[in-house]
């Protein structure tokens, strides 16, 4: 079972799902450059797109990172972690 998920932006494409921020947004980016960088948000209209810098979207997921260590989700941090690596390193 693969947990990789895809969306389909209007303009940029197909965007590949980066991490859960919180309960209410998601971070994506562009599938194969991975330059631009999206929050997702289901809103009260549908899909919110927010575009962000990749500064912003690195420290996102290294908040998401430290939450995960400390609530002990190991495994999920250790995927998250990998995840990060692919895309910020």
């Amino acid at each position: 079972m693969s947990n990789e998920n895809y969306l389909n932006h209007p303009n940029f494409g197909l965007l590949f799902r980066v991490c859960l921020i919180d309960t209410a947004r998601e971070l994506f980016t562009t599938l194969y450059a991975q330059r631009l960088f999206f929050l997702v948000a289901n809103g009260d209209e549908g899909l919110e797109f927010e575009s962000i810098t990749r500064t912003d979207a690195r420290i996102l997921v290294e908040n998401r990172m430290r939450m995960m260590r400390r609530q002990g989700q190991q495994h999920d941090y250790n995927q998250l972690q990998v995840v990060y690596k692919q895309t910020f390193q």
